[in-house]
């Protein structure tokens, strides 16, 4: 997908906002889910995946299973473990892997995972309702790990807490590395959409795995700006996750995030309906309801795209309905507008064009520019309420 904005489809909850997507694996599914709902898609994987036929690492990782049966496997995803078998067919040695897997106790992480072992021929011993890593790990450590051999297929990084206390409770804990995620071949596509996001061009970031928060986090670090994010994820984007495991990077640097109940593609996408026309600010302006989404304005329900430096001179306004904003103070709004005070008028008559309604903004003479609240919203506006 190319690393530009899509197109805005009219009337969409999530029109007149930009979502960024991170995802390598499924993007296209996400941003079809995203665009038929309104949004504009910035897209830029922030990761790849390392092919499994050529994934040496799990060649290995597959031939000492089998030397060396574990007692108990954990099969934490269905893409993954069906990669695993296909795998392990393509190397020949298929059928010793699922004879091996027949005769240990196999766990399988949730309803999809639980599909994919029976698709091969397996059958789990236990799969737990929640789709939770933390209740596989208490059943493990209820049952005693103490002398066990226990073999996790992993999903691009170590389970965070999951192996250390395996490890602790006395159990040998053997990784299989059944996909493994690297940084994109070519960083630049990742780089705008790090600009974006510090920039205001984005509403909110989307991630569907750890390793893809983990390494945005890393380019940002890189380019000397991961303050500069930080700072947009807590204030400016929405960051919103598709499960608990995925935000862990992100939290872990104080970032809070928002997650669907259920960790699924739709519900994420169903969260963020929800989520961002309930942050647009609406006011009633000059007899008009106005409702100042991401990147474009509603007016009285007719979406109305604005460019960035009239959002930019919008969003000041807006700060202080019915307030007076002096030039000095939208120039400073304005992206490398320099000193000359005439690109804020330049900016305002483009504004106003995007509007439809000119009214809403009132000129002040010599002072600057306000927005034209409505008189019964005055009182409201001025107490600060």
């Amino acid at each position: 997908m190319s690393a530009e904005p899509e197109a805005v489809a009219p009337h969409g909850p999530l029109s007149g906002f930009t979502v960024g997507v991170t995802a390598a694996r499924r993007a296209d599914e996400l941003a079809a889910l995203l665009t038929r709902r309104g949004a504009a898609v910035l897209h830029a994987p922030a990761l790849r995946i390392v092919p499994l036929a050529d994934d040496s690492e799990l060649l290995a990782a597959t031939q000492e299973l089998i030397a060396k049966t574990p007692d108990t496997v954990v099969a934490t995803t269905a893409i993954g473990f069906r990669g695993w078998v296909e795998a392990a067919d393509g190397w020949g040695i298929g059928d010793a892997l699922l004879a091996t897997l027949k005769g240990v106790e196999l766990l399988a992480r949730g309803p999809k995972v639980k599909g994919a072992v029976r698709a091969a021929g397996l059958t789990e011993r236990w799969s737990p309702s929640s789709e939770s890593m933390a209740e596989v790990l208490e059943r493990l450590l209820a049952e005693g790990v103490a002398g066990r051999r226990i073999a996790i297929q992993l999903h691009g990084e170590p389970l965070p807490g999951f192996v250390e206390a395996l490890r602790a409770g006395g159990a040998e804990v053997v990784g299989v590395p059944v996909y493994r995620w690297l940084p994109p071949r070519d960083p630049a596509p990742l780089d705008r959409l790090l600009d974006a996001t510090v920039s205001h061009g984005l509403d909110a970031l989307t991630f569907t795995s750890a390793p893809a928060a983990a390494s945005l986090l890393g380019r940002a670090e890189e380019r000397g700006m991961l303050a500069e994010l930080l700072l947009a994820l807590h204030h400016d984007v929405l960051p919103a996750c598709v499960g608990p495991v995925t935000a862990l990077p992100l939290q872990a640097r104080g970032v809070t995030t928002l997650a669907p109940e259920r960790f699924r593609l739709g519900p994420l996408v169903q969260l963020l309906c929800t989520e961002l026309p309930s942050r647009a600010r609406s006011l009633p302006l000059a007899g008009r309801r106005v409702e100042i989404r991401g990147q474009a304005v509603l007016v009285d329900g007719e979406l109305r795209p604005v460019p960035p430096a009239g959002m930019a001179l919008l969003r000041t306004l807006a700060r202080r309905p019915g307030w007076v904003v002096p030039r000095a103070e939208l120039l400073r709004a304005l992206p490398g507008s320099g000193t000359d005070e005439h690109a804020v008028e330049t900016a305002m008559a483009r504004l106003r064009t995007a509007l439809g309604a000119p009214r809403i903004i009132q000129t002040v003479v010599k002072r600057g520019y306000r927005l034209a609240l409505d008189p019964a919203a005055d009182a409201k506006y001025a107490d600060g309420r």
